[in-house]
């Protein structure tokens, strides 16, 4: 069993951006590039725009290697609305699935 699952991928992906870009390249070389515990990211998700997420991350003693990042974002922002919107439309996607039968339905989504 692997202990950190796409470690590899990761570590292919920076070496070909190292390669690529120069500006990528200058930033990965400077001291300051490490792993954030908390902060704020945004993301631009194609139908509501911009979601600007704070996280906490925290390594699992019981899991090495493994780290669980929590998101939130404060009520009554842009961010809020959006997150609402995109869960109004997932809840909508099908709606006639409640429970475990949702459940399996997400699985046989995903296996197709």
């Amino acid at each position: 069993m692997r202990r950190r699952p796409g470690v590899g991928v990761v570590t292919g992906r920076v070496g070909e951006l190292v390669t690529r870009s120069e500006e990528f390249r200058s930033a990965w070389a400077r001291p300051d590039v490490r792993l954030h515990h908390t902060g704020r990211k945004s993301f631009h998700h194609p139908a509501v725009g911009v979601i600007t997420l704070d996280f906490d991350a925290m390594e699992l003693s019981a899991q090495p290697g493994l780290t669980l990042t929590a998101s939130s974002n404060a009520p009554a922002t842009p961010t809020h609305d959006s997150l609402r919107l995109v869960a109004t439309w997932a809840a909508t996607e099908r709606p006639h699935l409640t429970g475990t039968d949702a459940n399996e339905g997400h699985s046989r989504r995903r296996q197709r």
